[in-house]
């Protein structure tokens, strides 16, 4: 990691500094957090400005073309597959699915990886059981390992030194492979995308453009913000209203139309195409009850949002065996009814967000995993179940159809 020449000062967090930030490592008494995040914040820029531009001008032409977008992949990466095979696997997959998209429903395709930075997991609880032992909750590579001690599982600043470095090779990859595959010149992708979760990382990536004066997070492209973390008076949301990034904010099921116009109104003031994704993630009953008013409130303030649908993350279930799956007819379900929920609403339903795995993983029940009791064959996820290609497959031709596998 060499110094960055253009780097501002932001050894220093920014005006978010004092708000209320959930989910957040313990790990400001650690002897390496302050190293740790003053070689961040000299640390070279990791994607561009002019490339995070020409996605949020893609983004900003989806409503009137009708193209679409596919997001996928981890659910939280690992450091140790971000080596050149586990890269290329990825982008494979991420090409595979977005020519497949593209094939069967006749639009151009942006396609973004959940790659590149997708290391820190927010969750529900503080601690889980391992055997007999309870030890603190798993949250991603940046924060503390999948070894399940109590000294591995202590958060580490340090962690975010090797984030960066796992990132840095994905993103030097991707940025070979969208010039190798021509789509750079259509900004088609691929396109990285995480969770801006760690205030401490993300702050001392932001960068300031010297030609615009504008700043931009430079840890990714396409940073969202997540349903544990979208309250407009605390730090992640003030942090992404801050930058010119294109922005994702997910919204879950107990989410009202006042609370997600605020969310709007903090991350998309101008109200400018390409800048805001909202993405729906509410499961497959509730979706039709919470959704439809939300995006009539959104529409009729005039925020022109890029919808997305992540039909996976509501649809979570605990199998008898203790596994946690995901059934592939209610993931069906759900982005389904999530589209013709935006139809019914005169909104562009834009595409789909998915937690799909490069490996042929048996984490989900449907299409090739016909049971709970499949789920052991090939079960690698460090956090919650994906999809396999196969799966995934079945998902976007269901979306092009309008209509489930049979039905």
């Amino acid at each position: 990691m060499q110094p960055s020449s253009s780097t501002a000062d932001f050894t220093q967090l920014g005006p978010w500094a004092d708000m209320p930030a959930a989910q957040q490592p313990d790990w400001r008494d650690h002897a390496a957090y302050h190293a740790a995040c003053q070689r961040l914040a000299s640390a070279p820029p990791l994607v561009t400005a002019s490339e995070i531009r020409r996605l949020r001008w893609s983004l900003s032409r989806l409503m009137t073309t009708g193209a679409l977008l596919l997001q996928l992949g981890d659910c939280a990466e690992s450091f140790y597959e971000c080596a050149p095979r586990h890269i290329s696997e990825k982008l494979r997959v991420i090409d595979e699915l977005g020519d497949r998209f593209s094939e069967l429903t006749g639009q151009s395709v942006i396609r973004v990886g959940r790659m590149g930075g997708q290391f820190a997991k927010p969750r529900s609880q503080e601690t889980e059981r391992h055997g007999t032992l309870i030890m603190p909750s798993f949250r991603g590579h940046m924060i503390n390992s999948d070894i399940a001690t109590p000294a591995t599982r202590k958060p580490d600043p340090r962690r975010m030194l090797w984030a960066y470095d796992a990132s840095e090779k994905v993103q030097r990859a991707m940025q070979t492979h969208r010039r190798g595959n021509g789509r750079t010149a259509t900004m088609e992708g691929p396109w990285s995308s995480h969770e801006a979760l760690v205030i401490d990382y993300e702050s001392r990536l932001i960068r300031r453009d010297p030609d615009t004066d504008d700043l931009f997070l430079t840890s990714t492209h396409l940073p969202w913000v997540g349903e544990r973390t979208r309250r407009p008076a605390d730090a992640h949301v003030a942090l992404l209203s801050s930058v010119m990034n294109p922005v994702g904010c997910k919204i879950g099921p107990t989410a009202n139309p006042d609370e997600i116009l605020r969310v709007c109104e903090a991350l998309d003031p101008r109200r400018e195409p390409g800048r805001l994704v909202l993405i729906p993630r509410m499961g497959r009953d509730r979706i039709q009850e919470v959704l439809p008013p939300i995006v009539r409130c959104v529409a009729n303030a005039g925020h022109p949002v890029v919808w997305l649908s992540d039909p996976m993350h509501g649809n979570t279930v605990t199998s008898r065996l203790g596994l946690k799956t995901r059934h592939l007819t209610d993931v069906i379900t759900e982005a389904l009814r999530f589209r013709d929920i935006l139809e019914e609403n005169g909104q562009h339903a834009a595409g789909l967000h998915l937690e799909v795995a490069a490996d042929d993983v048996t984490e989900c029940i449907g299409g090739s995993v016909e049971n709970e009791d499949e789920l052991q064959r090939h079960y690698t996820s460090l956090c919650d179940p994906r999809l396999n290609v196969d799966q995934a497959g079945e998902l976007i031709e269901a979306w092009a159809k309008g209509t489930a596998p049979g039905s």
